[in-house]
């Protein structure tokens, strides 16, 4: 019965006994007071020992000094194969390397500057393509136009979202600030295809985001309807002041009428 889990060759005694060759193999190359103690060592395969040191050097603190060495089959004299400095648990380490295509920013484009597109860029498709899709119909139109490539769904959501998210989205001070949204300003004139529900460019010159794309639902100071003419002001019902004197309706004529009866029969009862 063979057995399923290999056990780790254990390190060649002559190899992993040829320390201070190994240290005199780093000594070559740097100051003896930035080697430190040996670390210990590891096989790398059948007379192949890694020795490992600690690396003073303040500026590769937490770093080890590696060195490999060897023998060969049936032969005493060990050698010094290869010399290196290996980051360890608690080295400094620059970031991941990222290629120049993932670095670009928006802005990050100066004057000359070219930013090819691969053939497989999925933001673009041919421009004879066509769709199911009725909001991307107007794709079909483009064969001939002289665009071999137009923006495919997958590039026109990325700059829904980019756009919308941005500086002209509904998620900004201004934005909340605003009296309106874009979409009922009058200087709001919407794009044409699948983007003309959401996003249109704005035509105020003074507005922040002239001749930018705006989501709909952004909005600004300078909105058509912000100002509203005044209603025109009615004179105010004057106050009259009457705390030194009361105020009496003038009488009827019935009311004098019947005042003059009430005097003719006030006369004194003796009189003849």
């Amino acid at each position: 019965m063979t057995r399923t889990r290999a056990r780790a060759a254990a390190p060649d005694q002559a190899c992993a006994a040829a320390v201070d060759l190994a240290r005199s193999a780093v000594e070559e190359d740097v100051r003896p007071d930035e080697i430190g103690d040996h670390l210990g060592v590891e096989s790398e395969g059948d007379r192949i020992v890694t020795h490992y040191f600690a690396c003073l050097d303040r500026a590769y603190r937490g770093w080890r000094w590696a060195v490999t060495v060897t023998r060969a089959s049936r032969a005493r004299n060990v050698t010094v194969s290869e010399v290196v400095l290996l980051p360890g648990a608690g080295a400094i380490l620059p970031p991941p390397w990222v290629p120049w295509s993932e670095r670009l920013r928006p802005g990050d484009l100066g004057v000359g500057d070219l930013l090819p597109t691969t053939d497989d860029d999925d933001r673009l498709a041919p421009g004879f393509t066509e769709t199911d899709d009725e909001t991307d119909r107007q794709m079909i139109f483009e064969y001939g136009l002289g665009r071999a490539r137009v923006l495919s769904p997958i590039g026109r959501d990325l700059a829904v979202r980019r756009w919308h998210a941005g500086e002209s989205g509904p998620h900004t001070p201004i934005a909340h600030a605003a009296p309106a949204q874009c979409s009922t300003c009058g200087f709001y004139w919407p794009l044409a295809g699948a983007l003309r529900t959401g996003f249109g460019v704005c035509a105020n010159e003074y507005a922040p985001d002239d001749g930018k794309v705006v989501a709909a639902d952004h909005g600004c100071g300078a909105h058509s309807e912000a100002t509203v003419v005044p209603h025109q002001v009615e004179p105010a019902v004057p106050i009259l002041d009457d705390h030194l004197y009361d105020l009496e309706e003038e009488p009827s004529e019935a009311d004098l009428a019947g005042s003059v009866d009430d005097a003719s029969s006030d006369e004194p009862l003796g009189h003849s």
